[in-house]
């Protein structure tokens, strides 16, 4: 192996899947039906990923019938699909996404939420459905039509859900945030997309803290001037105080008020309109308004939660998100491989680091997806939930977010499940999906993501556009996939849209991860392309430096930039360390030697300084780019984008740094 993170080849993996776990994975059930299907032997995973993308049409076109997606499909399976953009899947078919999501009836939970440890309530399917039902009457009461926008405000609770639903289901266009956004970050989103209704919360609980956000709402809404109702949704309780004091305010209630259950009526609409409307991340600019389609978004997560995470009917599944990132997106798609959502908000380390495990064991979770910096606080917590907690149910856990430590995959067969397998996954807004993710019938091994996704051409290049067997390099998607984005928002010409991805590469989507190939076929994910190091002209990830870091007991996260310095880039690394901990020599000298020893005599900072925090997006990435901005003098442009966006001050004007 090319990486000194990773082991050498003779170790042996973390995990392997068992016979009787294979026997029964619907991806094993789907390379049978694609043997039948084309008359090819299909041996083994790597053959069915050859063949799904030398006959992309035929792949997509066998996910759709055996995940039985209800539609139209039409004639035509996949026009023009050499460009890029430009490929159309199903050009002839209709579908409704809210139908595919609500084919399930009856008494059995659709929706489990816990609020912290405030609220916990569940909803069966039959109440979903009648909460999907009066919401949407309401928002056609309320003049919402086809491709109208709606946006929310809101916590990850099941009137969340149930809105978007209803908003699919007429053909409008569902766009998200979290309620910890600040009103200037709102705007940035919202303002662009100019909404019909908003939805928002009264307030939220947060660490045991109760936050009322009338005062963010009030400031909001006059300056969103399209809305024609703000829904104030109950939580906190004080929801008709804080929809009094708007000029189209109205609570939860007495939106819904007017009209009964009935039938849920699900619009026609092709398979390329519009679904959702999602967000960069903002940090270097207003935030891109990304477009992506209801049949793409519906095939692409289907595959990837039902076919790749084993997720089916009776599966209990969790993502610990906010709605302002995709991952709730992603997991809201659960529904339609019949999965029971368990939904959560608030701090995941509140009132301790148990709390999560202590819903995946009440709740029986077969499914806990989560973030890479979770998995590593609870370990340097020191919690050990396989002496705690019964997780005999739990089949699979995901982590995304940023690259996973190595150690954090140690530490999860050590300290959270010996038979789990433990998929780290890695793709983004851009495409609502994932590029990379886990493979049921492969090994985990310590540190790699098992590999691509079915119907991904998913290469590593240099920087000339040869592809890299071994080396690290730009992670690539050389052929078309259904979910792409349609383009961005009031980005008429594409010129946006195609410079964010297609201007590096010719006709090939160039995604800006920092990326390697591993002997097992898996890969590792680097860090950001942007965010990476270039001393002496040599590129490095940040992600590797982090790694080693990390597992340092008196660091508990670090961030490292490149400073322009003497005609060249010196790495400089901030460290926030544990309560007590002090960067002395003595501790500076054993980063620096962990950095030379466990990645390379190039990783090693020319400075370490200690910093009281470290600032992050919504969703818990740390930014990089900010921070190098700000160290070089230079304007961070939307530090609403940012979750604590006081800590760039931090970083200002440091004198080691002059």
């Amino acid at each position: 192996m090319t990486s000194a993170n990773i082991p050498a080849s003779s170790e042996q993996p973390l995990w392997v899947p068992s016979a009787a776990r294979l026997a029964d994975h619907p991806m094993t059930h789907f390379r049978a039906a694609a043997a039948e299907w084309t008359g090819l032997p299909l041996p083994d995973h790597d053959a069915l990923h050859q063949w799904s993308i030398d006959d992309r049409a035929a792949f997509w076109d066998l996910v759709w019938d055996f995940c039985g997606v209800e539609g139209d499909k039409g004639e035509r399976l996949l026009v023009d699909g050499d460009r890029m953009p430009g490929a159309r899947f199903f050009p002839d078919a209709t579908l409704n996404f809210a139908e595919n999501l609500l084919r399930i009836s009856g008494d059995d939970d659709a929706l489990v939420f816990w609020g912290e440890d405030r609220v916990k309530r569940r909803l069966s399917w039959d109440d979903l459905h009648a909460l999907v039902s009066r919401l949407q009457q309401a928002l056609v009461a309320a003049g919402v039509k086809v491709g109208d926008r709606v946006a929310a405000m809101m916590p990850n609770m099941p009137e969340t859900i149930a809105a978007m639903l209803a908003t699919a289901s007429i053909g409008a266009v569902w766009s998200s945030c979290s309620p910890d956004f600040g009103p200037r970050g709102v705007l940035d989103r919202f303002g662009q997309i100019e909404p019909t209704v908003f939805i928002a919360c009264d307030g939220y609980y947060y660490a045991g803290k109760t936050i009322d956000i009338a005062p963010k709402l009030a400031e909001i809404v006059p300056s969103l001037p399209t809305v024609r109702k703000t829904v104030v949704v109950p939580y906190i309780g004080t929801a008709e105080a804080s929809a009094a004091t708007l000029a189209n305010g109205v609570t939860l209630d007495a939106f819904l008020a007017p009209f009964p259950v009935a039938p849920v009526a699900f619009a026609a609409m092709p398979f390329a309109h519009p679904l959702y409307i999602m967000f960069s991340s903002g940090t270097t600019g207003v935030p891109k308004c990304i477009v992506h389609s209801a049949g793409g978004t519906l095939l692409q997560h289907l595959k990837e939660i039902h076919l790749h995470s084993g997720v089916g009917d009776g599966d209990r599944m969790f993502y610990f998100t906010t709605c302002g990132w995709m991952m709730w997106n992603w997991l809201v798609s659960g529904l339609a491989a019949g999965a029971t959502l368990l939904l959560y908000d608030g701090s995941p380390f509140h009132p301790g680091p148990e709390i999560l495990f202590d819903y995946a064991d009440a709740e029986q979770m077969t499914f806990f997806g989560t973030s890479a910096k979770f998995i590593d606080a609870v370990h340097k917590s020191g919690a050990r939930p396989i002496e705690t907690h019964d997780l005999s149910t739990l089949k699979t856990m995901t982590s995304t977010g940023s690259p996973l430590a190595p150690e954090s995959f140690s530490f999860v067969y050590e300290g959270i499940k010996k038979d789990i397998q433990l998929a780290s996954i890695s793709g983004g807004t851009d495409i609502v999906s994932c590029f990379v993710l886990g493979i049921p019938e492969k090994p985990v091994w310590k540190g790699e993501i098992q590999g691509p996704g079915l119907g991904l051409a998913v290469d590593v290049w240099d920087e000339d556009g040869t592809p890299l067997a071994r080396g690290k390099g730009e992670l690539v998607c050389r052929k078309a996939f259904p979910s792409m984005p349609i383009g961005f928002w009031n980005d008429a010409d594409g010129s946006r849209y195609h410079a964010a991805y297609f201007d590096r590469f010719d006709n090939v989507w160039c995604h800006g991860d920092f990326a390697e190939w591993t002997a097992h076929g898996g890969l590792i994910i680097h860090g950001r392309s942007d965010a990476t190091l270039n001393p002496g002209g040599v590129r490095i990830g940040t992600a590797e430096i982090y790694n080693q870091v990390e597992q340092i007991p008196e660091v508990q996260e670090a961030l490292a930039i490149g400073q322009d310095w003497d005609n060249d880039v010196r790495v400089v690394l901030f460290v926030r360390l544990r309560d007590g901990a002090v960067l002395d020599e003595a501790l500076a000298r054993t980063i620096r030697d962990r950095i030379r020893t466990g990645a390379s005599p190039r990783h090693v900072p020319a400075k370490i300084i200690a910093v009281a925090d470290i600032p992050r997006t919504k969703s818990g990435k740390i930014v990089e780019l900010a921070v190098r901005e700000i160290v070089h003098g230079r304007p961070v442009k939307n530090q609403e984008a940012l979750a604590n966006p006081e800590a760039l001050a931090l970083y200002r004007d440091l004198p080691e740094l002059a």
